[in-house]
């Protein structure tokens, strides 16, 4: 769903922007950047970064510039804290209308805009893959009841998605699951509040911090300010603006309108109308444009400050690695992602040599998942980590449909080089685990913190707070870029075995996400671990590093348990 559930949730306080809040608010404050520090020295459920930065001093190891792919919505290539680490492409003269590298990509100076049209338009909204499965196979199957034991490969796979898509469509436990009366109430009282608030404050953009300092005086200012910082507070925005609010706000009730549209009518072709490729032919591929930024960048911004923000410059916040270079691939809509623009997208990365893809972004249905798997084997070939989140939904994902994934539809082959991340918190925050975030014993490789990231956001020199899996997931692809960065000869899979064999349990059992049940780590993920990058670096440095672009199977010359 677009960016990993951008709209994922909904309680009694409207807490409605998944990729901002999921209703787990925080019991105590936790400090910016709570994610980097330490237990022990700290006493916040981080990821010892510091530790491991005084590590590889110690050791006096060099650092090397590590390229990172963020395949998402887009990002602010004008940022303070982005803009001086963001790839530029060495053989592409910007702005001259030249394929200047040969690539089949005209003027890819940050990277390419696989959403984009020739016309310089962008998809920005696009529907759901359920819904578009449910159309596609709707006059196929549609009241007619079919016994599965009479079908058998690819016809017994296609019927069972029909059952599926036809219960995200029509409900039974499915897709739509909210009042939108009630929503279109709200979100109009919202903005109400907000037009009072601005006459009042004398200013049109104002956060929710400036809220909180605001003295009102007559009743509309208190009952405006009341309402709309209850919403701040418990979608944990109180940095951000009330112009992000109001946007998050009317793209959730776009999204919840479209899924109740979905069962009477086929979705628009919100794609094909801008992009112009032939959707069916894989081999289409030099299509989109170079805009990688286009109207929607928060995610990916966001997403890019966690991987690599400039590090101790006195502004904002810092980045996990310190030495990258981050090239956008916009290939994510609000909506669902397509999976040719999700498989060319991985192909770009690692032929304009992106040492680890973050995949913030996921869904319920793929289609056309051999393309993606094709792509995720050639990352493999190219020696490239691919890093990707669990999902928002609280559910087990050993059981649930959830795509991308590393396992091939057509072999059952298991992407080696595949990390797939939950979300952590802290006890100050909410506890161990976010109450929003996918598990699996099989499927959920390692935790790492997701919930109120402090991260870059559009605006040049804004910052604010985020969660969600889609937040985990760059901690841990940052994780990795540092560990290549100070040993590059590192294997995608001696990178994973470092990370995963480093992850700290929790001393305590945790609460099984969606429920209150408390378990072991162990239970709902593989590792059974925090990530923990002062750890992974430890292991690390007793790996004999493996050949760049020749697979290796990790060695540890003093085997820890």
């Amino acid at each position: 769903m677009s960016t990993l559930g951008k709209v994922m949730g909904l309680s009694s306080a409207l807490v409605f922007t998944g990729m901002l809040a999921f209703g787990q608010t925080s019991k105590t404050e936790v400090p910016k950047g709570w994610h980097l520090l330490d237990k022990t020295k700290d006493g916040f459920s981080g990821i010892s970064l510091q530790q491991a930065y005084d590590f590889v001093k110690e050791k006096k190891l060099k650092s090397n510039t590590v390229l990172v792919a963020v395949i998402d919505s887009g990002v602010d290539t004008l940022h303070e804290d982005l803009k001086d680490i963001l790839w530029r492409n060495p053989k592409e003269i910007p702005g001259n209308g030249i394929d200047d590298d040969g690539n089949g990509y005209i003027d890819d100076v940050y990277g390419w805009n696989f959403l984009g049209g020739k016309d310089g338009r962008n998809v920005k909204q696009d529907s759901y893959e359920g819904a578009r499965v449910y159309h596609t196979l709707k006059t196929k199957y549609a009241g007619q009841t079919i016994d599965t034991a009479s079908l058998t490969g690819e016809a017994k796979a296609e019927y069972l998605t029909w059952l599926r898509a036809k219960k995200s469509v029509e409900g039974d436990g499915g897709e739509p699951s909210v009042d939108l009366f009630m929503l279109k109430n709200a979100l109009k009282s919202a903005k109400n509040s907000d037009s009072v608030l601005r006459i009042s404050l004398k200013k049109d953009v104002y956060t929710g911090n400036d809220l909180d300092s605001f003295s009102a005086v007559s009743p509309a200012e208190k009952s405006a300010k009341g309402g709309f910082l209850y919403l701040f507070r418990a979608n944990q925005m109180m940095e951000s603006t009330n112009k992000d609010f109001i946007n998050g706000f009317e793209e959730f009730v776009t999204g919840e309108e479209k899924k109740a549209e979905a069962k009477e009518k086929a979705p628009p072709a919100y794609r094909a109308d801008i992009v112009g490729d032939n959707e069916a032919d894989i081999n289409d591929k030099y299509y989109g444009n170079p805009d990688v930024m286009a109207s929607t960048p928060f995610h990916g911004t966001h997403v890019s400050g966690i991987i690599g923000a400039i590090r101790n410059n006195g502004k904002g916040m810092d980045g996990v690695a310190d030495n990258v270079r981050i090239m956008t691939v916009r290939a994510v809509p609000d909506g669902d992602e397509h999976d040719k623009d999700i498989a060319l997208a991985i192909r770009y990365a690692a032929d304009n040599g992106a040492k680890v893809i973050n995949m913030s972004f996921g869904k319920g249905f793929s289609p056309e998942k051999t393309w993606v798997d094709d792509a995720v084997k050639y990352a493999e070939s190219k020696g490239v980590l691919l890093v990707h989140a669990a999902g928002n939904d609280a559910k087990n994902v050993d059981s649930t449909e959830n795509y991308p994934n590393p396992v091939a539809r057509a072999d059952q082959y298991r992407a080696p080089n595949w990390i797939t991340v939950g979300a952590s918190g802290d006890p100050k925050a909410g506890g161990i685990t976010a109450s929003f975030s996918n598990y699996g014993k099989s499927e959920v490789d390692v935790f790492a913190p997701g919930v109120r990231i402090y991260s870059t956001i559009p605006g040049g020199t804004t910052y604010g707070n985020a969660q969600g899996t889609s937040m985990a997931s760059p901690v841990v692809a940052g994780a990795a870029a540092f560990l290549l960065s100070y040993f590059p000869n590192l294997t995608p899979e001696q990178v994973k075995y470092c990370i995963e064999h480093s992850a700290t349990a929790p001393a305590d059992k945790v609460r099984k996400p969606g429920t209150d049940n408390m378990v072991a780590l162990s239970e709902i993920s593989k590792t059974g671990g925090l990530l923990n990058v002062y750890e992974a670096a430890k292991i690390a440095s007793t790996l004999k590093q493996g050949k760049p672009g020749k697979k290796a199977k990790p060695s540890m010359r003093n085997k820890k348990g």
